[in-house]
């Protein structure tokens, strides 16, 4: 008789003892698996006394001891026999008891046979399973752009996975650096990109690939990057083969460029290995855009750096025999320096730049001349000011053109009113063309839309107030994309911009077309709504 309780004892200390090693095992709190473990007895004895009954067990944490009971409610009129119990019956089970208690039936141990054991297992293995993924969401969502290493575990279809001990994370094909070599069991290091709650459990992304790898490796190689002496303010990579930094220290005694690069290149170095060999250019960061442009095109020689600020570009010119140097192989020193400056580079020899100029003041001074109705000495003047257009001289302070050598105040107003007079006439041509390409007159009610605008509309089938409400922002006015390298142009739909994007208009410009031509929709709702109600009153 005395192995009995010998045998208890020993069962509940082994409950207790898979608890813990599970717990340890898994990293969760212990908690967890009690109440895994209780739900799984709970489960098994439904199946044992009937799923309708509401069974309830407790597992003590400290003693191991095992309570199984059945939950009933006490009401005067038994409708539900599993749940539910008289107030005769609710007396013999606890004194005292009312109508609306809930009393508690003590139920015996249940044996679990193999199918109950079967389903206890995966209750508390899904139970464990899902704390496990809690705990590494919990552990790894506050530190992406971290760098960890990780030992590779496998590769997947080009995917790397990476063991990182209480987790894994995945390196993905385009986050690879090219043409690297990756076998299971080499330790690896990677940047956390994003943290993912998923189906199957957190997903840990990570890259080698990032520019800010490149970045957070120089913070661990270079001291003085760590204590925030010195910013890398920009980086742009061809991951496996180039990249760019812009650095600048925040103590003047010491040299940006000279600290990255390390006694005899030692900091670099270890940079360069880490990413297969990859060669970085690190440049000094400048506030002055023009002085940032010409660092970054090193080694390139730069002669002049225009910078149109309306259209984000940035035309530079190169002498001639530094032109290939400026574009790089395949583009590719000009597109890092286009990353690095988030501007778009045009690169042109002197000749080019030559060429551009003489066209362009052949074309606006006949342009001048032809609409002003002057002759060619007064219209090559216009253009050697700087007038580039008839708006500007049509609205800019009349002092401005009155200053200039030759001219007075008379000449100034005279070609002011030939310029107004010259628009009101391309305005009219406009117009006309519109019509007859069946623009309907309501668009031109529309705010910021020229007549020359709803011609370029016209022409792309935009036609209506509907057309052009069934647009979305960007289809508007999405500037082109320009390849900050020379090539021929692109007939890619994503390359040739908006619609409008010519006309230079802003993203607020082109909401507020695209709103006002909806307009009329919920105008046209309005009557509908009325109407109904009038309806409405009459049947009342």
């Amino acid at each position: 008789m005395a192995t009995a309780p010998a045998a208890v004892s020993a069962n509940k200390a082994e409950l207790l003892a898979i608890a813990d090693a599970v717990a340890r095992e898994k990293l969760i709190d212990k908690g967890i698996v009690i109440e895994a473990m209780e739900d799984a007895i709970q489960r098994a004895a439904r199946a044992r006394y009937g799923a309708e009954n509401d069974i309830r067990a407790k597992l003590d944490p400290n003693s191991g001891d095992l309570r199984l009971w059945r939950v009933l409610e006490v009401v005067e009129e038994v409708e539900d026999h599993f749940k539910q119990i008289d107030t005769k019956g609710a007396q013999k089970l606890q004194k005292g008891a009312a109508v609306g208690d809930f009393i508690v039936d003590p139920l015996p141990p249940i044996e679990f046979g193999r199918i109950a054991a079967q389903a206890a297992k995966q209750v508390i293995f899904q139970k464990v399973r899902d704390a496990e993924r809690e705990r590494q969401f919990e552990e790894f969502k506050d530190r992406t752009s971290e760098i960890i290493t990780g030992v590779v575990k496998r590769v997947e279809f080009g995917h790397v996975v990476v063991d990182l001990g209480r987790a894994e994370g995945v390196i993905r094909r385009d986050q690879q650096i090219p043409r690297e070599m990756v076998r299971v069991g080499d330790r690896i290091r990677s940047l956390i990109m994003a943290v993912r709650r998923e189906a199957r459990g957190p997903q840990i992304f990570l890259s080698r690939a990032h520019p800010d790898f490149m970045k957070k490796l120089f913070a661990q190689e270079v001291p003085e990057i760590y204590d925030g002496i010195i910013e890398i303010k920009a980086a742009a990579r061809d991951p496996g083969s180039r990249a760019k930094i812009g650095v600048i220290s925040h103590d003047s005694s010491i040299d940006p460029v000279g600290a990255c690069v390390g006694m005899k290149g030692s900091r670099v170095q270890a940079v360069v290995q880490e990413l297969q060999g990859e060669k970085i250019d690190i440049i000094p960061w400048s506030q002055d855009l023009a002085t940032f442009v010409v660092n970054a095109l090193q080694p390139a020689t730069v002669s002049r750096v225009v910078i149109d600020e309306e259209e984000g570009r940035i035309e530079v010119v190169v002498p001639d025999d530094q032109l290939s140097l400026a574009i790089g192989r395949r583009g590719q020193n000009v597109r890092l320096a286009s990353q690095l400056t988030t501007s778009q580079i045009d690169i042109l020899t002197e000749a080019d730049a030559s060429e551009k100029r003489q066209r362009e003041f052949v074309e606006r001074s006949e342009m001048f001349q032809n609409e002003l109705d002057v002759d060619e000495t007064l219209s090559q003047l216009l253009v050697a000011e700087g007038f580039t257009s008839l708006e500007e001289v049509a609205y800019v302070p009349v002092d401005e053109i009155a200053s200039i050598e030759g001219l007075d105040d008379e000449i100034a107003s005279e070609l002011q009113s030939r310029a107004g007079e010259a628009l009101e006439r391309r305005e009219a041509a406009s117009r006309e063309e519109r019509r007859k390409l069946g623009v309907d007159d309501a668009l031109a009610e529309i705010p910021h839309l020229t007549e020359q605008m709803l011609v370029t509309l016209g022409k792309a089938n935009i036609r209506t107030l509907d057309d052009l409400a069934d647009l979305a922002t960007d289809e508007l006015i999405q500037k082109k994309r320009v390849e900050p390298r020379r090539r021929e142009p692109s007939n890619r739909p994503e390359d040739k911009g908006g619609i409008l994007s010519e006309y230079g208009l802003s993203e607020e410009q082109g909401n507020e077309i695209i709103m006002a031509a909806r307009a009329h929709w919920f105008e046209d709702e309005a009557p509908a709504a009325t109407e109904e109600d009038a309806v409405a009153g009459e049947e009342q």
